[in-house]
């Protein structure tokens, strides 16, 4: 009776560091890319979000521009301005829309009629923030080049609070989060973030951090206890229990513009002068992703879905005028967004039969599988024997058993072969070197039949995992054909290419000694 030989197992390699990391297959994922000019040439300065009406509001020039977050189209434009406009700031629930302008005037305005429900002229130089209360329907501040920060009472003409402290512009103010929601924070020229505190019978600021350049913008972490504040080419991370900054993030080159929370505030997304959109964890504050703009970015937002949960939108705007708007497709959407990349692949390389014959395979055998959910006999029920899962032997496997070590070499390594897998030449090679047969593989071979096993030893040199067989197979080849180099210009080509390879890999490893040898120096001087 003949004993079933089964197929060799073939050998799993530890994963070496992978290229694209899950964060940057997420941030990656935002596509579709939309760029939406503005009607004048002004810069895009302010994007804000109204989650209850799935909209946002652009602020270009004399005029805020409403999108739908759903459709990404203009849906209304308000143009009733008698200067530059600022900072259009929806409220929550979409209904209304406040901004500043240039001349210091503050307006309200109602979404739907675009009709103005309220004018305060009392700042004197131009108002650079509005921002909505997020605990009060009805409470507003402002911040304004008078170096005042103003809070306003819808139903009121006259400012309910004035802060007076800053030294110079204050172009950048939010509402505290939280239990702190009735505290204000502010961000100035003067290099300085207060916050302020309208319970207080005093209105001078409560906490100052002072920093090193003007601060651009300010912006409060969901816990209510931690400010992150842009000034010059950094963020300051503040703690205010502490009263003291926690860390400072440096990785933009010129001026950080905008700051904007992203996934439910684990992750910061920040935008530079030098065109760099950054986005950090909040944990310990790393870069996990970064994208370059063609022009100066001035404003960015994250707008999530309709969930308030999932990040949906990019949302860039920069100094030429251009908003750029990227979005993260469903998971449905990107499904079927991967099948059509799929068809066009295989209709450029010919092979569009073969992917239709597949396909409608794979829909008979969904539409098998849905028809035994009707009948009460889902798959699991399914009973097979040992014989039916048996594995069918490979041709190189087939060749190795039989000591046909050579045939099963080259078969592993051609890559024509629609079988071809890298991991079955390491799986071949650890059995050559468990049967000391690793020579008589590579032996007899003229330069046709030289030319894949060289090119994949010097491919695979510096590969770690692969670092100790391909150096063997090299070490074999060079005994085997090194005489032969100066007959054959292949081969010489393809020991030139080993050698620059070894060099290469053993420039490296000095690199890293001497990098290693400083560092312990360093930490024994640190010791």
């Amino acid at each position: 009776m003949a004993t079933h030989v089964a197929p060799l197992q073939r050998l799993k390699l530890p994963s070496g560091p992978s290229p694209i990391t899950a964060e940057q297959r997420h941030w990656q994922s935002f596509k579709n890319q939309l760029l939406i000019p503005s009607p004048t040439t002004y810069p895009v300065t302010h994007i804000s979000h109204a989650p209850s009406l799935d909209t946002f509001a652009v602020t270009t020039g004399t005029r805020v521009q409403i999108f739908s977050a759903r459709t990404r189209k203009l849906q209304k434009t308000i143009t009733r301005f008698s200067d530059v406009a600022r900072s259009g700031e929806v409220r929550r629930d979409g209904r209304v829309l406040v901004a500043g302008d240039d001349s210091g005037t503050v307006q309200v305005f109602d979404v739907g009629s675009r009709a103005i429900l309220r004018t305060w002229k009392s700042h004197k130089q131009p108002v650079w923030a509005t921002r909505w209360s997020e605990t009060d329907l009805t409470s507003v501040l402002s911040a304004s080049d008078d170096k005042t920060v103003r809070l306003w009472d819808l139903p009121s003409n006259d400012p309910v609070r004035t802060f007076v402290g800053h030294g110079d512009y204050v172009r950048s103010a939010n509402f505290m989060p939280g239990t702190m929601g009735n505290m204000v924070i502010s961000g100035s020229y003067d290099a300085t973030v207060k916050l302020w505190d309208p319970r207080a019978g005093r209105d001078s600021a409560v906490m100052t951090f002072k920093h090193a350049a003007p601060v651009e913008d300010v912006l409060s972490m969901p816990s209510g206890t931690t400010v992150l504040a842009a000034a010059g080419n950094s963020v300051s991370v503040l703690d205010l229990v502490a009263g003291k900054p926690l860390r400072m993030i440096t990785n933009h080159q010129k001026t950080v513009t905008s700051l904007s929370l992203a996934s439910e505030g684990r992750r910061l997304v920040t935008g530079g002068l030098e065109g760099h959109v950054k986005v950090f964890e909040t944990t310990g504050w790393n870069v996990v992703y970064t994208k370059k703009y063609q022009s100066p970015v001035l404003s960015v937002k994250v707008i999530p879905d309709s969930d308030g949960i999932s990040d949906k939108h990019l949302a860039v705007g920069m100094q030429s005028g251009v908003l750029s708007l990227v979005t993260r497709m469903s998971t449905a959407a990107a499904a079927k967004e991967k099948e059509r990349e799929k068809e066009m692949a295989a209709l450029l390389s010919g092979t569009l039969q073969d992917f239709d014959a597949q396909k409608k395979k794979r829909k008979r055998r969904t539409e098998a599988e849905v028809q035994l959910d009707r009948q009460g006999q889902g798959a699991d029920v399914v009973i097979e024997n040992d014989a039916q899962r048996r594995k069918k032997e490979q041709p190189w496997q087939r060749d190795l058993r039989h000591g046909r070590y050579g045939s099963a070499l080259d078969r592993v390594l051609d890559r024509i072969d629609p079988r071809y897998a890298p991991e079955d030449v390491i799986t071949l090679l650890s059995a050559l070197r468990h049967r000391n047969a690793v020579r008589s593989a590579l032996s007899n071979r003229d330069e046709e039949t030289v030319g894949p096993v060289l090119r994949w030893a010097t491919s695979h040199v510096g590969d770690p995992r692969h670092a100790s067989a391909a150096v063997e197979v090299a070490l074999h080849l060079l005994d085997l054909y090194g005489e032969y180099s100066g007959e054959s210009e292949e081969l010489a080509k393809g020991f030139g290419r080993l050698a620059r390879s070894v060099r290469g890999e053993a420039e490296k490893a000095k690199m890293a000694r001497m990098t290693g040898g400083m560092l312990e120096s360093l930490l024994v001087g640190m010791s």
